[in-house]
């Protein structure tokens, strides 16, 4: 065991951010010599490992690692860096996410200071491309109405939370409460986060731990992302009904509640009335929480793309809640 910080990046097919990440993390505040970078690829088939063997020769000083992913999912791909790291701390970030400069400083500092057995920071959220609908995401997945109280999407306080993107971790910890849970296909930082807290350790928000975040490009994609969250949210939720907040369930609800008033207004022709009325303040509702930020921007085209996405996040989220409780339970 050495006092070095092991940095754990999954990746596949990341061509496009993974030579800024790099970059970032040897731009750290935090020495290079006091860092390693264990990325798990799962098979890249684009020029991500090339460009990280490019990395390799930039920096000669930071410990670059590539091993491989058999398993092709996210979890899998901690585990194996894990066991391949020989820090005393591992960081885990994303081939999508750029770290600030003092991300790794501020992260050991709140570990060395036990402030928490996860600490982790702000997602700065970044358009996936210059789109006006790649832009309308960005400022919907910082949104609290398409959020919640996710803290680490837009709060300026520090806070104990219930779960943090990424992460800062004592090796020491996985040896206690295990690793990533393998059969889990997203989910697998707030699966973590719930075995943490159940051990009696705490998550710690710290907004100077700041990371800039890609986020979807469209609307099928954003699509795909939220169903998986709210597919794997019940299978969580099965295992930690106690975890459940009002919030979480609110997607699902109304889905079912347009389902119901579909559904019956084909027998009772005044429930269209009622459908509709419903998705009126719903669309309100959505149109006037854009207000704030259009004020700030001055983009018309944010009065549609903001709706569009926080509607395809409700519903889809929603969706995927609904499927999950009818499929057989999972061990996880």
């Amino acid at each position: 065991m050495t006092n070095l910080v092991s940095i754990i990046i999954p990746c596949l097919n990341e061509e496009q951010h993974i030579g800024d990440v790099i970059q970032a993390i040897a731009m750290q505040t935090f020495p290079q010599k006091k860092m390693e970078i264990i990325i798990a690829d799962g098979g890249s088939s684009d020029k991500t490992i090339n460009i990280i063997q490019e990395a390799q020769q930039i920096y000669p000083e930071l410990m670059i690692k590539i091993i491989e992913n058999p398993a092709r999912i996210i979890p899998a791909a901690l585990n194996r860096a894990i066991k391949a790291s020989e820090g005393e701390i591992i960081v885990r970030m994303d081939a999508h996410a750029i770290p600030d400069r003092q991300y790794i400083e501020y992260s050991v500092q709140n570990l060395q200071e036990k402030k928490g057995a996860n600490v982790g920071g702000l997602w700065i959220i970044k358009p996936g491309n210059s789109t006006w609908i790649a832009k309308s995401i960005a400022f919907a997945a910082s949104h609290p109405f398409g959020v919640g109280d996710a803290k680490y999407r837009y709060s300026l306080e520090p806070a104990y939370v219930d779960t943090v993107p990424f992460g800062a971790f004592n090796r020491s910890l996985f040896n206690q409460i295990g690793l990533y849970n393998e059969e889990l296909m997203t989910n697998e930082d707030y699966e973590l986060n719930m075995r943490i807290i159940k051990s009696g350790g705490k998550i710690y928000f710290d907004p100077k731990i700041k990371t800039e975040y890609y986020a979807r490009s469209t609307l099928f994609a954003l699509a795909k992302q939220y169903w998986r969250y709210g597919y794997w949210k019940f299978q969580m939720l099965r295992k930690y009904p106690d975890t459940i907040k009002f919030r979480q369930a609110i997607p699902p609800i109304f889905v079912l509640a347009l389902i119901f008033l579909m559904i019956l207004s084909v027998f009772i022709n005044k429930i269209f009335f009622i459908f509709y009325l419903v998705l009126l303040v719903y669309g309100l509702t959505l149109i006037v929480g854009v207000v704030p930020i259009f004020m700030k921007q001055k983009k018309f085209y944010l009065f549609l793309g903001i709706p569009l996405a926080i509607i395809t996040m409700h519903i889809f989220w929603g969706t995927g809640f609904l499927v999950s409780t009818l499929k057989k339970k999972q061990r996880i």
